[in-house]
């Protein structure tokens, strides 16, 4: 096919934004592009190749002729459109996490188990943002030998929460430096100048939802069902870019020289890794980047075959839009589409 029909449903967030970027700038053989949204956000108009796109309503004849539909909205739309649009005809690629542990649906980082979109059935599920960042340098060492056990901090920025936590970050942060109060509508406390151990509710087995879900899509996207993992999720006053602890217990040691090399040369990955001179991955320095950094490369010494290290990435860029645009492209390059 020459040019795929493309609708993205929630195309004015920070995801649906960054994913028609990304699209162009690699050249996504596309056609008609629509821009869908609710009522509210119906009518608003975003600049995408030379021209003003205009929001349409979405509603169920909104896919009629549609070959790739990409939902970035709440998991309640998620699971009530994205059937509608694969019966349409159309294949969906799905940032919420309305179908991510579904057994007939594929959860894909197209680097660590790209094979599986082989199977989908019109729709496919991008992963947490947490869990694409986790999954690529976990991977890499994952084949060349199997993680056993892993134990992951994560110190996670208000982008994941949407453009209005960004904001009330920023008033937040003014508000506290004139010696004002801060109020907080979008996280249970003030997150200026603080951080958080909570990011969504919590279950009734002391770990949080996003806890949860890093830990089960993180066994889906290995193949590694009986994984042991632990998570603990914090929220940080960072605007964008997700980092994370990781300690992984593998079948085999693996010495820091060895991890520096296979995750060197593991897609998506890069690594900085000189800290005697200050060179490490952080938040600061993620934004735009395509590849999750990784530094801090160390024997865990609690454990025989224990790695430690830390990473970073881009939870907007990297984590949800480059991730879905991979899989997009893995699917036509393939014929899956």
């Amino acid at each position: 096919m020459n040019a795929y029909t493309v609708a993205v449903v929630g195309g004015i967030g920070l995801v649906g934004r960054a994913f028609l970027r990304l699209l162009q700038e690699r050249r996504f053989p596309m056609g008609e592009v629509r821009l869908l949204g609710s009522e509210r956000t119906a009518g608003r108009k975003v600049h995408f190749r030379g021209e003003e796109l205009e929001v349409q309503q979405l509603t169920a004849q909104s896919f009629h002729h549609v070959h790739l539909a990409f939902f970035a909205v709440n998991p309640e739309i998620s699971s009530h459109y994205a059937p509608v649009a694969a019966k349409s005809g159309a294949v969906v690629v799905d940032n919420s996490p309305a179908f991510r542990m579904e057994p007939w649906v594929p959860l894909v980082v197209p680097e660590v188990n790209g094979a599986d979109l082989a199977r989908h059935r019109g729709i496919v599920a991008n992963p947490n943002a947490l869990t694409t960042l986790l999954a690529l340098p976990l991977g890499a060492l994952h084949r060349i030998s199997p993680v056993e056990r892993v134990i992951v901090d994560t110190y996670q920025s208000v982008s994941g929460a949407g453009q209005v936590a960004v904001e009330e970050l920023s008033q937040q942060m003014r508000l506290v430096l004139e010696g004002k109060n801060a109020v907080s509508h979008v996280f249970p406390h003030q997150l200026a100048f603080n951080v958080l151990p909570q990011i969504d509710p919590f279950y009734d087995n002391g770990y949080s939802r996003e806890e949860w879900r890093l830990i089960q899509e993180t066994r889906k996207v290995l193949h590694s069902p009986e994984l042991a993992i632990s998570a603990t999720c914090v929220r940080v006053p960072v605007l964008q870019g997700d980092s994370a602890a990781v300690h992984a217990e593998l079948t085999r040691p693996i010495t820091p020289e060895d991890a520096q090399t296979i995750l060197g040369d593991a897609a998506g990955v890069k690594v900085l890794d000189e800290p005697d001179v200050g060179l490490y991955p952080h938040p600061w320095m993620i934004t735009g980047q395509e590849d999750v950094l990784v530094g801090r490369i160390r024997r865990d010494f609690s454990n025989p075959r224990g790695l430690a290290f830390w990473l970073v990435g881009d939870n907007i860029l990297r984590g949800h839009a480059l991730n879905a645009v991979l899989i997009t492209e893995t699917m036509a390059r393939e014929g899956w589409l």
